[in-house]
């Protein structure tokens, strides 16, 4: 389940943020939060590109703050080289990243004060980028694909679910573990509305090897909570399935998690998935990940026939 976070207006006029989950918009209103507050978070989520991006501005901010420093006290720097504003802006980049070509250096205690709270900025920063670096870096990444829609469908005389994933990264992820749930909204006997959640019992939740695909199924039965549901009543009440896999990455022993959230629209009834293991001639098995998000209707039913 993806979550996308915007801020928005409320109608009062205070601020509100917007979260999507999926396909589900929800506006959370008096949590005030400032980017401050959660730095660390905000560096591990951002994109490569931004995060690069708003290091390389606030090392070009701190430099042009440090050079005014330094420009208007005259003769603070020896042999300032080329002269005025642009000469201290390269002293103040050999200084916050402790360079020290031995050109240019203070000449004044003004100039070895400044250096000095301009060395300890550029460490102290030097410090922090390194370790987010590496927290981002180290930090496991799952490669799980995840078909695009579910499927309801006949099999060995009973009606299941059915979800596809794959391991993308195509390396073994050992002893993966599988759980399916239903998030809907529901009305207790009091007149209670609340969003509840269920357990879809797997056939098969656990996998030694996950390798290539895997196809995950629950049985549709009195006992299951999709019972004599169908597309309206699920939409109706704003039905999601979550599924959400995990195992240990056998090359790095680090674990990995993954998730993904179908809607209700995203459920085809009396479908199957297109197959996409196939023998080839040279006796090898193959894997046509192309084919991976289709579907089929059932030749024995035709699509639709099913509210």
């Amino acid at each position: 389940m993806t979550g996308v976070q915007a801020k928005a207006k409320h109608p009062s006029g205070r601020h509100a943020r917007r979260l999507q989950m999926g396909e589900r918009v929800v506006m959370r209103h008096g949590l005030e939060r400032q980017f401050w507050q959660d730095l660390f978070h905000q560096c591990m989520t951002m994109s490569w590109p931004g995060f690069l991006l708003g290091w390389a501005g606030l090392f070009l901010v701190f430099n042009l703050a440090f050079s005014i420093f330094y420009h208007f006290a005259p003769g603070c720097v020896a042999n300032l080289n080329p002269p005025g504003y642009l000469g201290a802006f390269f002293f103040s980049v050999e200084t916050i990243a402790t360079v020290g070509y031995g050109d240019m250096h203070p000449a004044t205690p003004y100039g070895h004060a400044v250096a000095a709270v301009e060395i300890f900025v550029g460490m102290t920063g030097l410090a922090l980028v390194t370790g987010l670096m590496f927290a981002r870096f180290s930090r496991p990444t799952a490669r799980f694909l995840f078909a695009k829609v579910v499927v309801v469908r006949p099999m060995d005389g009973q009606t299941v679910l059915m979800c596809r994933a794959a391991n993308a990264r195509e390396n073994v992820v050992m002893e993966a573990s599988a759980q399916l749930r239903l998030i809907r909204d529901s009305l207790n006997a009091e007149g209670y509305r609340f969003r509840r959640v269920e357990d879809l019992k797997l056939i098969r939740s656990e996998h030694p090897l996950f390798v290539l695909g895997w196809s995950l199924m629950h049985v549709i039965d009195a006992s299951s909570p999709l019972a004599g549901e169908t597309a309206a009543s699920l939409d109706a009440a704003r039905a999601v399935i979550n599924l959400t896999l995990s195992g240990t990455d056998e090359t790095t022993g680090q674990v990995l998690m993954a998730r993904h959230a179908y809607p209700a629209s995203a459920i085809r009834w009396d479908h199957g998935f297109a197959d996409i293991l196939f023998p080839g001639e040279d006796g090898v098995d193959h894997v046509d990940y192309s084919r991976f998000h289709e579907v089929e209707p059932l030749p024995s039913r035709r699509a639709g026939d099913r509210a």
